[in-house]
Order: structure tokens, then C-alpha cells, then sequence
């Protein structure tokens, strides 16, 4: 890729209890970024974080201007905190990934390319390093989000997205949970935005704990689907 390619773009991450990750991954970002664009701006999303996760990112943000934070005095759930990335975002694109670094940033210049051919790039994990279980569950729930929904994609959580950001002035949001991510592709696909498909790499993750297999977030995210397809299909009829 042409280094510092005219290319305007917001990156952000949603965090929570991730002090051991957000500076390793913030960091990587910033370099990545610096061979994409010259006209970039890095989000942390603090998620009601507990431990040192939002005084790191304050740290960060003021070492470098480019970065800025958003708290969540208290957690809002991975629906929450993806929305106010999007809303807070101001460039032409906006990209999201974990902030627990299970994804290598730099697959970020590949989505970059695609962006002549669609409105959306919306990735899959390559051999995915998670457990037996997890992989089961996010198996079903594709199938099922894709047959409710009339979509064709391959992995419907993966924190690996690249966004037209004009998408957000159009679309509605209003999952606070782990729905969010089959909101916003129903939503813009309804909307009539175009889709690419791309495969990254995922890696083990290193530190923290995760929270998406969860029992309760799992159970919350299959209870709010139906409710949100019928939303959806109601809102096409008005």
C-alpha cells in the first residue's frame, strides 16, 4: 500500500477490564495507521472498566493527539460500547476491532482495498482460537441470523469490520448486547449498503478474561433476535 494514501478514517476499540491489551493494541494501530493514512483518529471505548484500563487510555490520548477516549461510568454492554464508537467517530470510514488483541491490526491495509467495491467489509476468522464451544454456539447463531435475516455471512460477530461511516446517519441502534453487530448489518443492508467478505487471522488471546460466552449474554442475545427481526420487518411495511 502507498504510504500516507489520501484515506480518512476512524478506528476504535471497545474495552473493558483490558489494561493488559489496550496499550499493546493502541500502539500497534498507530503504526498501522501511519502507512494507510495522514488523516486518521484512534477511540478507546472504556466500558465501566474496573481495573487501570480507562487511566491507560488517558495516557494515551495524552500522548498523542490522534487518540481520545470515551468512559462509560458503568458498563453498558458490547452493543453500548459499539455504538458510541460509531457515533463518535468523524471520518469518511470508521473500522472497529476488540480491544483484547486477538486480531493482528496490520490486516487492516487489506480491508482498505476493498473499499472501491463495497460499503461494508465484514470479516471472518480464519481458524478461529476459541474453544470447541464457543465455535458451536457462534456456528448456530450465524445459520440462524442469516435464515431470519436473508444475509450470507460467514461470521457475524467478528470483531474485524470496516464501515462507510455515513452508514450511522441512516441506519438506527439499538442493541446494548451482543445483537448489535446482526443489527447493524440487517439495518444496513435494508438501507441498501453493499457488502464485501474478507478472512483475517485470530490469535489467542493473551490477557484478560472474556465475557462474550457468557451464559446471560448469550441467552439475552437469542430472546432480543426475534424481537428485533420483527422490528425490522415492521419497520420495511410503515
Amino acid at each position: 500500500m502507498t504510504q500516507n494514501k489520501p484515506f480518512s478514517i476512524s478506528v476504535f476499540f471497545p474495552c473493558h477490564n483490558e489494561q493488559d491489551n489496550v496499550k499493546r493494541v493502541v500502539e500497534q494501530a498507530l503504526e498501522v495507521l501511519g502507512g494507510i493514512s495522514d488523516d486518521f483518529e484512534i477511540i478507546i471505548v472504556n466500558d465501566g472498566s474496573v481495573d487501570r484500563t480507562g487511566e491507560i487510555a488517558e495516557e494515551l490520548a495524552s500522548e498523542n493527539s490522534a487518540v481520545s477516549v470515551i468512559h462509560h461510568s458503568i458498563n453498558q454492554g458490547y452493543g453500548g460500547a459499539l455504538q458510541s464508537g460509531f457515533r463518535a467517530a468523524s471520518k469518511e470510514w470508521v473500522f472497529y476491532t476488540d480491544g483484547d488483541g486477538q486480531f493482528d491490526l496490520g490486516e487492516l491495509s487489506g480491508l482498505v482495498e476493498l473499499t472501491d467495491e463495497a460499503d461494508i467489509v465484514t470479516c471472518y476468522r480464519i481458524d478461529r482460537k476459541d474453544s470447541w464451544i464457543r465455535k458451536l454456539n457462534a456456528w448456530a447463531w450465524c445459520k440462524l441470523v442469516n435464515f431470519l435475516f436473508n444475509l450470507k455471512i460467514r461470521d457475524i460477530d467478528c470483531a474485524f469490520k470496516l464501515y462507510r461511516r455515513e452508514i450511522f446517519d441512516n441506519i438506527e441502534m439499538h442493541s446494548q448486547g451482543a445483537l448489535i453487530d446482526t443489527e447493524i448489518l440487517a439495518r444496513a443492508k435494508r438501507a441498501g449498503y453493499s457488502m464485501i467478505q474478507r478472512g483475517v487471522h485470530h490469535y489467542p488471546r493473551t490477557a484478560g478474561e472474556p465475557s462474550g460466552a457468557n451464559l446471560k449474554v448469550i441467552l439475552r442475545a437469542f430472546g432480543e433476535l426475534f424481537k428485533l427481526r420483527k422490528k425490522i420487518l415492521s419497520e420495511k411495511a410503515e
